[in-house]
This record gives C-alpha cells, sequence and structure tokens, in this order.
C-alpha cells in the first residue's frame, strides 16, 4: 500500500490545539506520496502564514488511519 499523506490547514479557534473554526474553509494542500513531500509543502503553507497565529497546517499520515496495525510502534 502506498504511503498517503495528507496535508491541510485553516483558522484554529486555539492554536494549541486542532479545533478548526471552519471546516468549509479548510485549505487542502494536497495528498503526498512520502513523508518528505508531504514535509516539504507543509513547511511552505505555514511560511506563508506564519505572521498569523490563529492559522494551522498539519501532515497526515492516511496510511496510519486505513490500516493501522501496519505500522504497529515499537516496544
Amino acid at each position: 500500500m502506498s504511503k498517503i499523506h495528507l496535508v491541510f490547514g485553516g483558522r484554529v479557534k486555539d492554536p494549541r490545539t486542532l479545533d478548526f473554526e471552519n471546516l468549509n474553509a479548510i485549505d487542502v494542500v494536497g495528498f503526498y506520496e512520502d513523508y518528505k513531500s508531504a514535509e516539504n509543502a507543509w513547511r511552505g503553507a505555514a511560511q506563508r502564514t506564519v505572521d498569523d497565529a490563529e492559522m494551522k497546517y498539519v501532515v497526515v499520515h492516511l496510511h496510519r488511519l486505513l490500516e493501522p496495525d501496519l505500522e504497529a510502534p515499537a516496544a
């Protein structure tokens, strides 16, 4: 299975959380097949809004959500 990563962001109610104000206004940056590409996209999006503390971008490991047992954490 491909390791799919999603990068998205938007305005949050509190910068310490991921409680987005308006899900209809989420900025979907894109889907990426490896973490390095996703991280580069995340850095670019985050840099564009660096002066706005209420804007937050994240990388979501979709492959972990689709098959959580595939990558069990090391003990």
